[in-house]
Parts: structure tokens; C-alpha cells; sequence
């Protein structure tokens, strides 16, 4: 893991940014358990562990798990660390474990199983766990049709969609006290400021066109009603467990 990503999630970490937002709001995790849902190739499972917690991650992609499990023993976390390939559904996690359950995009790829899904992560859950999830969502029809008129490429698969509020509304089954922070109206341009994506090694002027932009997110999307624009959300609660 490059150095100065691990700087930023240990010492300079910016509430304003959704990453960073999702890793603050999980406090302390020394000795957390915690369960990253559809790891891929291992990069949050990675930062997590470098943080403290115990790390377990799953996934379908044999070549992910791969990845991901080499990555952990580059950086001297094979004792933090363990991978597991599988379905969300089938895969063998210990029930009543986790402390933390995290999600990076992960339930918009599950929309058809997502009551299914929701069941086993609750199920995976300790008594009184945190579930964070950061997905895409679209509140807003109009505005999802105008992103299509946009020749911008994504690397999205042709079935996957932004959550929406029906999905919503099944995830708040699971968290009765489901709740959501907005982020990415104006954020939306941070792909053609950053086009690799990598804050940490970028100019200063590119650093200040992005802050800017998650700055004016922070206070257009707090406005009420300015919530639905937004083209992801942090969804987090806590799970009713047995």
C-alpha cells in the first residue's frame, strides 16, 4: 500500500470525501472483526487491516481472491487478513462474528438477491455490529436519463443500476435504523479532474479543483430535497440479530 494513502486514513482524513467519510465513521478498529462483502482484488480489506481490524473478505472471482490474498502477504498481513471465494449466500463465514460489516458498491450487483443477501450479512452480524455500505443510487429519474445523453465510458456491467429507492426500502428491513449521507453532484466532475483516480500522487491544483468540489457537494446535498441528485450515498445502520 502506497505510503501517503495510509497517511491519509491515519492522520489527514477529510469527512468530505466519501472513502474517507465511511472510514472515520467506523472509529477505532484495534481488535474489530470485520467482514468486506464483494472484496475484489483486496485493496479495502488491505486499508482496513492496516488500521487494526481483523480482516475477512469475500468474493465470487477466483483471480480477485488471488489478488487479493497476495496483496495481504506484501504487506505482512497474512495474520490480519483471510480471503474466501464465494457467493454472498453460500460462503462459509461464521454466524454472530462481525463487528463491522463493510460494502464498497457491492449491493447495486446483488439487486436481485438483495432480501437474500441482507438476511446472511445480518446473520453474520455480532449483536449491535455496524453494516456500512457506500453504493451508487439514483433518486432522480430525470437526472439519470440526462447522465445517459453523457459520453463519459464507465467500466459498469450491462445489468448493474444505481440503487433507488425501492432497494432502499428493502436494506431498511434489515437496518431499522437505516440511515444515509449524500454525496457526488458536482463530485460527478472529479473523473475528468483525477482520470486515475489517485488523489494522493496528484498536483496541488488538482487536489484543490477536487476539495472544492466535495466542498460545494457538502452543502448543496444537506439542503433539503438537493439529497435526491446526488450519485452515491453512505448507507449504514445497525442489524436486528437474534
Amino acid at each position: 500500500m502506497d505510503a501517503t494513502t495510509l497517511r491519509r486514513y491515519t492522520e489527514g482524513i477529510n469527512p468530505l470525501f466519501f472513502k474517507d467519510y465511511r472510514i472515520r465513521m467506523l472509529g477505532p478498529l484495534q481488535g474489530k472483526r470485520v467482514l468486506d462483502v464483494g472484496c475484489g482484488d483486496g485493496v479495502n480489506s488491505i486499508l482496513l487491516a492496516k488500521l487494526g481490524a481483523e480482516v475477512t473478505g469475500i468474493d465470487i472471482s477466483p483471480g480477485a481472491i488471488a489478488v487479493a490474498q497476495r496483496k495481504s502477504e506484501v504487506n505482512g498481513l497474512g495474520k490480519s487478513c483471510r480471503f474466501l471465494c464465494g457467493p454472498i449466500e453460500t460462503v462459509a463465514v461464521e454466524t454472530g462474528y462481525f463487528d463491522i460489516i463493510w460494502g464498497d458498491a457491492i449491493l447495486h450487483h446483488v439487486i436481485a438477491d438483495l432480501p437474500h443477501v441482507m438476511q446472511k450479512l445480518a446473520e453474520y452480524s455480532k449483536p449491535g455490529a455496524l453494516m456500512v455500505f457506500g453504493e451508487p443510487v439514483n433518486f432522480n429519474q430525470t437526472l439519470r436519463r440526462i447522465r445517459f445523453m453523457v459520453p463519459v465510458e464507465t467500466d459498469a456491467t450491462p445489468d448493474e443500476r444505481p440503487l433507488e429507492p425501492q432497494e432502499i426500502d428493502i436494506v431498511r428491513q434489515y437496518l431499522p435504523d437505516l440511515k444515509m449521507k449524500y454525496f457526488t453532484l458536482f463530485g460527478r466532475l472529479t473523473r475528468f479532474v483525477l482520470p486515475d483516480w489517485n488523489y494522493e500522487r496528484a498536483s496541488s491544483l488538482r487536489r484543490g479543483i477536487v476539495y472544492s468540489l466535495c466542498l460545494a457537494d457538502a452543502a448543496f446535498l444537506s439542503i433539503p430535497g438537493i439529497g435526491k441528485l446526488a450519485g452515491n450515498a453512505v448507507i449504514y445502520g445497525h442489524p436486528m440479530t437474534k
